[in-house]
């Protein structure tokens, strides 16, 4: 039997007055994934991460998590569920023991519970260290972690995480996409809103776009990062441009089009049906041709590029 995805969202509308904010949103995310969650300032991440967190009901549509109705079932879903806004408040003066055994004791959770529960996650977002220290006196890095550490207390199945790395320096979010690549490893589901694209094309298995409040693209980030395209591609870079290498290509079964070199940089694009013809076929054709070859590898499209493409430019609301 087919595990049923995390959450599953259809249909979903929400509006602010006059703003529609999310229009007609669908998708789904497989359990035990990172999944990227992206889009420009006003597309309605924020919107659609507060409906999955269930502090705000969906205006039209229905959102699942875990297979339950998050408004018919919302108790039972916000046990499964860790949610880190964007902009998180923090009691700054406690420790950091303090902070966590608040919330622990909140989800009604023994002190012996709270002891070892706190334990573990200052273990694993490597904030053991800094237990007593006073939260108002941790670098933003250092907080950033601490409220990662309270969405883990009560052992959520599924983390909910809106800019977790917003304001980091480069160091920081490094740290942080490897605690996240750890508790995916641990079983956890992570459903991530960031800007920051190459990360996130590093770290997640699969990813929605939105735009305006509209789904532009949901699916792996393979193939978000491929294309779409009739057949396979590979980019053939070489030392110099080299004229009789398109027509040694073009000669070949299976070829369906050869992208000559622009800007004057010798990368050949290579597009074939690979039923009728293997990369090793098109490398050997290559060097009989005379071609001095730098480079070969499959053509990919950046997430960033993916982004630019599927988004459209202009002020937001």
């Amino acid at each position: 039997m087919d595990t049923p995805p995390v959450i599953d969202i259809r249909n979903l509308r929400h509006a602010y007055k006059n703003h529609v904010a999310v229009a007609d949103v669908t998708f789904t995310v497989d359990a035990r994934s990172i999944h990227g969650f992206v889009g420009p300032n006003g597309a309605g991440k924020t919107t659609t991460l507060k409906v999955l967190a269930t502090l705000l009901p969906p205006q039209t549509g229905t959102v699942f998590a875990f297979g339950k109705d998050i408004v018919r079932e919302r108790n039972s879903v916000r046990q499964k569920i860790g949610y880190m806004p964007d902009h998180f408040s923090m009691y700054r003066q406690m420790t950091v023991f303090e902070y966590l055994d608040f919330f622990g004791a909140a989800y009604g959770m023994s002190q012996s519970q709270r002891d070892k529960t706190i334990a573990d996650v200052l273990a694993l977002t490597d904030m053991a260290g800094r237990k007593d220290d006073f939260v108002q006196g941790l670098s933003r890095g250092m907080q950033q972690r601490v409220s990662l550490a309270r969405v883990l207390v009560h052992d959520p199945d599924l983390l909910l995480l809106d800019e977790p790395a917003s304001g980091l320096d480069p160091r920081a979010r490094i740290e942080l996409m490897e605690i996240l690549q750890e508790l995916k490893r641990l079983g956890k589901t992570i459903f991530i809103s960031s800007h920051i694209l190459s990360e996130l094309a590093e770290l997640c298995d699969s990813v929605t776009i939105l735009d305006r409040g509209a789904v532009k693209y949901t699916g792996t980030m393979r193939g978000l990062i491929v294309g779409e395209k009739s057949g396979d591609a590979f980019a053939l870079t070489l030392a110099s441009e080299h004229p009789p290498l398109v027509a040694a290509l073009t000669a070949l079964p299976g070829i369906t089009r050869v992208q000559q070199p622009v800007n004057g940089e010798a990368r050949y694009t290579i597009e074939f049906d690979p039923a009728a013809l293997s990369p090793n076929a098109i490398l050997q054709a290559a060097l009989a041709s005379g071609a001095s070859i730098t480079a070969f590898q499959e053509d990919v499209k950046h997430l960033n590029q993916a982004f630019m493409d599927l988004t459209e430019p202009g002020v937001r609301t």
